[in-house]
């Protein structure tokens, strides 16, 4: 229950909406509780008493009440209807807003399946609750209440007779109630363990079709979805439960009305009329306590929600900004230093990603990063725009530590080129802007330039302006990697990085690329991550990666003299018994 509370807050901007709603159902309860005592009027002073005048006068109170209740109604559920969903609103914009902020760390943590439940199904549930809490759920109370004190009114002996039947009803609806939760919480986690099952194969439906595997997919997605309906179902068994359940203690309560209300009927204690009037009474009170059974469906499952939300809202970014924290220096020459660096990725293993890590890379130089598979390459540049902190040693940029700088100026001195280059909905133009929105096209076609990407949008249908599908599924993969060295490079980074960032385009399409880069009028420095060593021929300083730790470093002659992992990566791809020499072919055709 404390989880739905923590997030009341959202009601706040909308508290006078919220108090119109209360108050407006507060009238409407106050209506509905008048017609059992006019009920009694009609019985007692103008059937009985045979006055024509009380019945028709009576009746038309009724039917005028009965009109500015429908009224008080609607104006209810407009008013109710409002605030739920700017509260929903809200709470979903605080969601998305608050992953924005998280660190690659956080993300690691929650699934993206899990991230998009809480975002819609999580989020929708919270908000059917304060929907629910303002019309029904608040009625249902009142009604209660205010039927308990006039059933009193009417016949203390007789309501005396009905308490321990509206207790037995009370204590059976806090089981149900007490065994829903934790019974929407699983199914939550089912619909968790659905989504990522969905979100995998339909991101990975072309490695789904290429391996011949959808029947395997199939049966995945077929176990999670009948895991999640199973769950289901055992909920809705278990509360289909309590409508009959209750609706026995309602009959139970009616009989118990007529047998002992007749009785004082006969002896001359009680009138027809207020029999008549209890009975109502009665149902306006057990009625109200079938309906919360029903509502608490709503309840449970908007409370294992809002427990779940909270997890998102409560979890702090792993990497954040210190109160202390200034921002990037203008016009510094950008020296990256990794100073006995150290790396592990929130403790998930005991061996470290990274260990004891020294490298220096001077202003305007491009620094080439090669290993093999889970060496440390991605690891290790990520630590350079905060992606990830160090767990020990430090990254500095012109002497400053990076834990220094505040994130938003650090990375606007940063362009990433990562391993998969993901394009978003939207023209050609505003991807390669993406960074920059106020660039102008002269700005975006230089930058397309640079990355070899201006000819093939050229040959585009409308050009700049053609349509990006959702991922880029309209271009390959070679463009989408141009597309997105060109975003990079739009922001005229201090430091750029490119994480195996050409491995699909063409070796003479990434000379050209290199080429151009070199020739970028602002000075900046690169780091390259690459498997295939032709990228890194003509760097100014090649670092050989082997299980997390920098095992050579220098250029591509000096390691081809020193490194014996570095020749025997050159030789792999480039063939044995090519002599280090000045007049080495490779080096002097400036393959790069």
């Amino acid at each position: 229950m404390n989880d739905i509370f923590k997030l009341f807050h959202f009601i706040k901007p909308y508290w006078r909406r919220a108090v119109a709603a209360l108050i407006l159902l507060t009238s409407l309860v106050i209506m509905d509780l008048t017609i059992p005592r006019l009920v009694q009027t009609i019985i007692d002073q103008g059937i009985y008493q045979h006055s024509q005048d009380v019945v028709i006068r009576t009746s038309i109170i009724m039917l005028a009440i009965s009109l500015l209740s429908t009224l008080i109604a609607v104006g209810n559920n407009i008013t109710s209807v409002q605030v739920a969903e700017s509260v929903g609103r809200d709470l979903r914009d605080a969601i998305f807003t608050h992953i924005q902020s998280f660190s690659y760390g956080n993300l690691d943590q929650m699934k993206t399946g899990q991230l998009l439940v809480r975002l819609t199904s999580d989020s929708g549930a919270v908000q059917r609750v304060f929907q629910i809490s303002l019309r029904i759920g608040t009625r249902a109370p009142l009604m209660m209440i205010g039927s308990l004190i006039l059933m009193f009114n009417t016949s203390p002996q007789l309501a005396l007779k009905l308490v321990p039947l509206l207790i037995v009803t009370s204590i059976v609806i806090v089981f149900f109630v007490s065994r829903m939760e934790p019974l929407f919480l699983r199914v939550q986690q089912r619909l968790d363990r659905l989504n990522n099952v969905l979100q995998e194969n339909i991101s990975g439906a072309h490695v789904v079709k290429a391996f011949v595997r959808a029947d395997f997919e199939n049966q995945r997605f077929e176990s999670a979805n009948e895991g999640f309906t199973d769950t289901s179902v055992r909920v809705m068994r278990f509360m289909s439960t309590m409508s009959p359940a209750l609706t026995v203690f309602v009959n139970i309560g009616m009989v118990g009305v007529i047998y002992f209300g007749g009785l004082q009927a006969i002896s001359g204690t009680m009138t027809v009329g207020q029999i008549v009037a209890f009975i109502n009474y009665l149902i306006t009170t057990m009625t109200p306590l079938t309906m919360m059974t029903m509502l608490s469906q709503t309840w449970a499952n908007g409370i294992a929600s809002a427990k779940r939300i909270n997890q998102v809202l409560d979890m702090i970014p792993l990497v954040q900004d210190q109160p202390d924290a200034i921002e990037m220096p203008v016009n510094n020459p950008g020296r990256v230093v990794f100073e006995n660096v150290g790396f592990h990725y929130n403790g998930a293993s005991d061996e470290p990603v990274l260990n004891k890590v020294d490298i220096v890379a001077e202003p305007g130089q491009t620094v080439a990063i090669l290993g093999a598979t889970g060496s440390g390459k991605t690891s290790l540049i990520n630590l350079i725009p905060r992606f990830y902190d160090v767990s020990s040693g430090r990254v500095t940029i012109d002497g400053i530590d990076i834990r220094q700088l505040q994130q938003d100026s650090l990375l606007a001195d940063i362009g990433v080129v990562p391993q998969e280059s993901l394009l978003f909905s939207g023209s050609v133009k505003d991807n390669i802007r993406y960074g920059r929105p106020d660039a102008s096209d002269d700005e975006v076609i230089s930058a397309a330039k640079a990355a070899q990407a201006h000819d093939f949008i050229l040959e585009l249908s409308q050009g700049y302006d053609t349509h990006v599908e959702q991922r880029g599924a309209n271009f390959s993969g070679g463009q989408k990697q141009r597309l997105a060295i060109a975003r990079a490079l739009l922001l005229k980074p201090r430091v750029l990085i490119l994480d195996d960032s050409t491995s699909s385009v063409d070796v003479e399409t990434e000379t050209l690329i290199q080429d151009a880069l070199a020739d970028q009028q602002f000075n900046h420095t690169t780091f390259v991550v690459a498997q295939r060593i032709s990228t890194v021929l003509n760097a100014n300083k090649i670092i050989v990666m082997d299980e997390g730790q920098v095992v050579a470093q220098g250029t591509h002659k000096e390691l081809l003299k020193s490194s014996q992992i570095y020749q025997e990566i050159y030789e792999s791809q480039l063939g044995k018994g090519i002599q280090v020499a000045q007049d080495d072919p490779i080096v002097s055709q400036g393959v790069s």
